[in-house]
C-alpha cells in the first residue's frame, strides 16, 4: 500500500488560495498555451471521481475557425434572447456584462458526458442516472483548478443552445453538453467574482446554505 501524502498546514493554505483565486475568466490575452498544455491538463482532469469508475467525460478541442464561428454565432443569438428576457431595471446592467471570451481565448474546449458508456458496468447510476453528468462536471472542475494552478484562466460559456453546439461540432447524438469553456492567460486576476464586482450578485456566506436535520 502506498504511503499517504502529508497535506500539511502550508499545503492546505495554498489550496484555499487556489479555490479563492479560481475565478470564471472572460478577458484573455491572445498568447497561445504552450504545446501539450491542454492535453496535460485533461490528463489531470481524468483523475476526477466518477460514478462506478465510468469516466463518462468526453473532451472536444475546437480549433477549426468555422466551428468556432458557429459557436460564437450561437452565443450571440442566445445572449440576445437572454437580454430580451431581462426585466427592464436589469437589462441595461446585463448588456454591460462581459459574458464570453470566445474571440480572445486561444483555446476552446467542450466537455460532454456519454450516458451510453459501458465503462463502469452501470454501477451506482441505476437509481440516479444523472450521476453520469455530475461526473463530467467533476472533471471540468478538476481541470479548472489545475489550469488556475498554472495561471491559466478558464471561462464557462453557458449562454448557448446545446443542441446547436452539438450540430456545429458534429458530435455523437447521445453525448450531452456539460459546458463549453474558453482557456488562456487572463488579462487580469481578482479573488472577487466579476459578477460581484459588477454588483450583479453577491456571494452569500456558507451558513446560509447549511441545513441540519
Amino acid at each position: 500500500m502506498a504511503a499517504s501524502p502529508n497535506f500539511d498546514t502550508a499545503f492546505r493554505s495554498r489550496l484555499h488560495d487556489l479555490l479563492a483565486w479560481r475565478r470564471d475568466v472572460r478577458r484573455f490575452r491572445p498568447d497561445p498555451l504552450p504545446a501539450g498544455t491542454i492535453e496535460r491538463l485533461i490528463g489531470l482532469a481524468c483523475l476526477a471521481p466518477s460514478v462506478g469508475l465510468s469516466q463518462p467525460w468526453r473532451f472536444v478541442l475546437v480549433d477549426q475557425p468555422v466551428r468556432r464561428a458557429a459557436v460564437r454565432d450561437n452565443f450571440l443569438r442566445s445572449n440576445a434572447a437572454a437580454l430580451a428576457a431581462q426585466a427592464p431595471e436589469r437589462a441595461r446592467r446585463y448588456a454591460r456584462l462581459k459574458l464570453a471570451g470566445l474571440d480572445e481565448a486561444p483555446c476552446h474546449l467542450a466537455v460532454l458526458a456519454d450516458p451510453a458508456t459501458r465503462q463502469g458496468h452501470g454501477l451506482g447510476r441505476l437509481t440516479m442516472p444523472e450521476t453520469i453528468d455530475y461526473s463530467a462536471v467533476m472533471a471540468a472542475h478538476t481541470l479548472w483548478l489545475t489550469a488556475r494552478a498554472e495561471r491559466i484562466g478558464m471561462g464557462w460559456i453557458s449562454i448557448l443552445d446545446a443542441a446547436a453546439v452539438a450540430v456545429a461540432l458534429d458530435l455523437p447524438a447521445e453525448w450531452r453538453l456539460i459546458g463549453y469553456f474558453c482557456l488562456g492567460y487572463p488579462q487580469d486576476t481578482d479573488a472577487v467574482p466579476a459578477l460581484e464586482r459588477a454588483r450583479w450578485e453577491r456571494r452569500r456566506p456558507p451558513e446560509e446554505f447549511l441545513v441540519r436535520r
